[in-house]
């Protein structure tokens, strides 16, 4: 069963589901991209419409990337309460799961979003014996907490990104460190 075929209740009783993304899609998509971003960007002075078309560039390249590396990946609305609470994207293969991007808008935070996904990921990555691998942003500091959390380790760094990993060797080694 596919993320997307599946419906959750979250701790404080909401209903996590997730649906396909469709061309209709594309403002909140660079929201919730704009929206994972707000930090960094927030450091520029920008002139009128700059931060938009610069988010929008950003956006349509991260978006080529996906597609070369993964072009049968899932890109998916997360919906609490049958509100858009932000994006999941993942790409498969023979060799692995890949969680290509996660965004939770910051008003869905801390609700048991992250948590509740990246579950059902685990889930999956236990049943097909594939590691589930994603790449965090170095300075993302919380986020990369929140895999270790998860039972996720550091495998690899490739200058502003930490490459992660789950696998259940990897969960069983760093229970015994």
């Amino acid at each position: 069963m596919t993320l997307t075929e599946q419906q959750r209740l979250l701790p404080g009783g909401e209903t996590l589901a997730l649906r396909t993304v469709t061309p209709d899609d594309e403002a909140l998509l660079l929201r919730v991209y704009d929206s994972s971003r707000a930090e960094e960007l927030a450091q520029v002075q920008w002139q009128v419409g700059q931060r938009e078309a610069f988010v929008k560039w950003q956006f349509d390249l991260q978006c080529r990337e996906y597609d070369a590396r993964f072009p049968d990946a899932e890109y998916d609305i997360i919906m609490v309460d049958d509100q858009p609470a932000g994006r999941i994207w993942i790409g498969r293969n023979a060799e692995e799961i890949h969680l290509l991007d996660i965004v939770v808008l910051p008003e869905f935070q801390n609700r048991g979003v992250g948590t509740a996904l990246l579950g059902s990921l685990i889930d999956e990555s236990k049943q097909t014996a594939k590691p589930l691998r994603h790449t965090v942003f170095v300075m993302n500091t919380d986020a990369i907490r929140f895999y270790e959390r998860l039972g996720f380790a550091i495998t690899g760094d490739l200058g502003a990104y930490k490459q992660m990993e789950w696998k259940s060797e990897l969960r069983v080694t760093s229970r015994e460190s």
